[in-house]
Parts: C-alpha cells; structure tokens; sequence
C-alpha cells in the first residue's frame, strides 16, 4: 500500500483526468433509474460489456419494476443466462422489483440506506446509483479503484470503505463528482491489473508504484 498523496498532488492529478475527459460516464447501459440499478446489480462480477449485451432486448420489454414482474424469474433468466450468477440474480431483481412495487410505488428510493435494503444492492451498487442518477458525489469502490487507490497512494485503504472513505476525505470536493468514475476508468484500460500501461500513463511522474512498466 502507497502512503496517502499529499493535497497538491492529488489536485494535479485530478485536473489532468478532467481536462483528458472532463465528463466521464458509467459505461453501464441504462434507460431510466430502475434499469440503472438492475443493471449495476448484474454487474456484480461480470463485465459492463456482458451486461450490455444481455439488457439491451431485456430493457426494450422490462423497464420498470411492475414490468419485470410480469416478465417473471423465468423469463428474466433467458435474458441474463450468460451473466455470472444469473440465477441468483435473476431471483433478486424479481424479489427487488415486487419490494419496489408493494412498498415504494414503483418508484426507485434514493437515499443508500433505503437503496442498500433491496435485494442484490450493495453499497457499491448504491453508490453508483446515487451518483450516476442524482449526481450526489458518492464514491462507488469496486477492484479497480481499489487497485489504482492502493497502487498510487490516490486513496489508500486496507479495505473499500476505508478506500472510500480515502477518496471522500482527500480529493477536492470539485472532483469529487466524477471521481470515482475517473479512477474506474484508468483501472480498467491504463493501470491494468498484471502489467499497468505506465509508459502511456498521464500521472506516472505523480504516481507512487515501484514496479513501472517503462
């Protein structure tokens, strides 16, 4: 684990992100907050590409929670068959939707502890609600920011609520939004897992990891 960078650096680091994208978004296909929320909970050790590729006809008949029940587990598992997990998941996104008719009207509740108590939502999974569809800076930590925050000394933590906890107490709260975002997108296609891109890196003069691949 990096020691945490100081304040400077990480402002550098974070202005070199945004003016490389300066909108970062989810790659999670979505048509509405309900379907977001399924999505990321489909996403649970699956890739977003798999996830696309399973909800884009599955969205087009069941994009709302009195939709998905009256496609049923059965129907929903032709859909989501080559997700990770599918059947499980399949039984909580049923259990979900019926919890979001009988008890919120239909509609998705934004607040994490009310979004953590449906069925297949994690924290992670609220956070990336929270932030995606109400634009409230929560930080959604999943092994990629856990890796870069370790790795860089961005957010160092010994776990993801201490990661997360990391992001929220060291990054400038003008960042904040799209931070997570912003991580998760240099873990995913620059500071890779087995062999980080480093000479195609924007921060490896500010970042702390030993082992460059130069």
């Amino acid at each position: 684990m990096a020691r945490q960078l100081d304040y400077h650096t990480i402002r550098e680091i974070f202005s070199r992100f945004h003016a490389s994208e300066p909108e970062p978004k989810g790659e999670l296909e979505h048509v509405n907050v309900y379907t977001l929320v399924v999505a990321v909970a489909l996403s649970a050790q699956a890739t977003d590409a798999g996830v696309n590729k399973a909800t884009r006809e599955l969205f087009k008949i069941a994009d709302t929670p009195e939709k998905m029940l009256a496609l049923g587990e059965e129907g929903l598992i032709e859909h989501i068959k080559t997700i990770g997990l599918y059947r499980n998941k399949a039984k909580n996104v049923i259990k979900m939707a019926k919890i979001l008719v009988d008890e919120y009207g239909g509609e998705v509740p934004n607040s994490r502890a009310a979004l953590q108590a449906l069925p297949g939502v994690g924290r992670k999974t609220a956070n990336v609600v929270l932030n995606m569809w109400w634009h409230y800076p929560a930080q959604a930590v999943d092994t990629h920011i856990f890796r870069v925050g370790n790795r860089t000394g961005i957010c160092p933590g010994k776990d993801v609520v201490a990661v997360e906890r990391a992001i929220e107490d060291n990054i400038p709260v003008d960042f904040q939004q799209h931070a997570h975002h912003w991580l998760i997108l240099h873990g995913r296609y620059t500071c890779v897992a087995r062999k980080p891109k480093c000479a195609a890196c924007l921060i490896r003069d500010l970042c702390q990891f030993e082992e460059k691949t130069l």
